[in-house]
């Protein structure tokens, strides 16, 4: 993002890591056999990054991150920032430090369905946040205010990226506005990058992992042909 020029980019729509495998009593070891955790794809790790930074230095890191998106935003943009608070050593892991500095306008709820919890001192975490971290200008487009600020979609269960997020999250935020350049620095396996296509925009996708990059580049590939094929531009 450092090598882009300001004001370059209309939407910032992204999930980062969440820093999981820093995590207490989640069942994240590896070869873990029974727990929340047992079996997922998340404790193998991310392809090339390890997802287990302390948590100051993740909180650095993250905020210097937003910091950067928000230099690229016009006047007129705003950053759709995906995250999780979640409960460490007992306690809860808010995210304020990350977003420390940055103009929050709202915090969205994401509410997923289903899952279990196998920790007796909390009830079930059914959510997720989505910080709108906007530019002065930013407006949605006409009657999209009208939507609340509760998402309900499903979680991705046929996407083979181990921390997927459902592709109607990012249609809401790209659809939502008249944004034509969408950047997405953490794009794991294109989902946004997929969302902006099918909404006619463009994108900007950034990804360290050759393989996620790779399984961004096939999805994209087989949706847009299957959508060429119904017709659609």
């Amino acid at each position: 993002m450092r090598e882009m020029p300001s004001e370059s980019i209309d939407l910032v729509v992204t999930s980062p890591p969440y820093n999981i495998k820093n995590s207490t009593g989640n069942g994240l070891k590896k070869g873990t056999k029974t727990g929340k955790w047992s079996g997922a794809a998340l404790q193998n790790g991310y392809s090339d990054h390890h997802d287990n930074m302390g948590h100051a230095e993740y909180e650095w890191w993250q905020n210097a991150c937003l910091l950067e998106m928000f230099r690229l935003l016009k006047p007129t943009g705003a950053i759709f920032y995906n995250h999780k608070r979640r409960v460490q050593a007992g306690h809860l892991q808010d995210r304020d430090a990350i977003v420390k500095g940055l103009p929050v306008r709202q915090i969205i709820i994401w509410k997923r369905a289903g899952g279990i919890n196998f920790n007796p001192g909390y009830f079930l975490p059914t959510h997720e946040v989505i910080y709108l971290i906007p530019k002065p200008d930013f407006k949605l487009v006409p009657k999209a205010n009208a939507v609340g600020d509760v998402w309900e979609f499903n979680q991705e269960m046929k996407n083979p990226h181990p921390a997927p997020f459902p592709l109607a999250l990012p249609q809401r935020c790209i659809e939502s506005t008249n944004a034509q350049v969408i950047l997405d620095p953490f794009m794991g396996s294109g989902t946004t990058a997929l969302a902006a296509k099918l909404a006619g925009r463009s994108f900007i996708g950034i990804e360290i992992s050759e393989e996620y990059l790779k399984m961004a580049e096939d999805r994209l590939a087989t949706h847009l042909f299957a959508a060429s094929a119904n017709g659609k531009p």
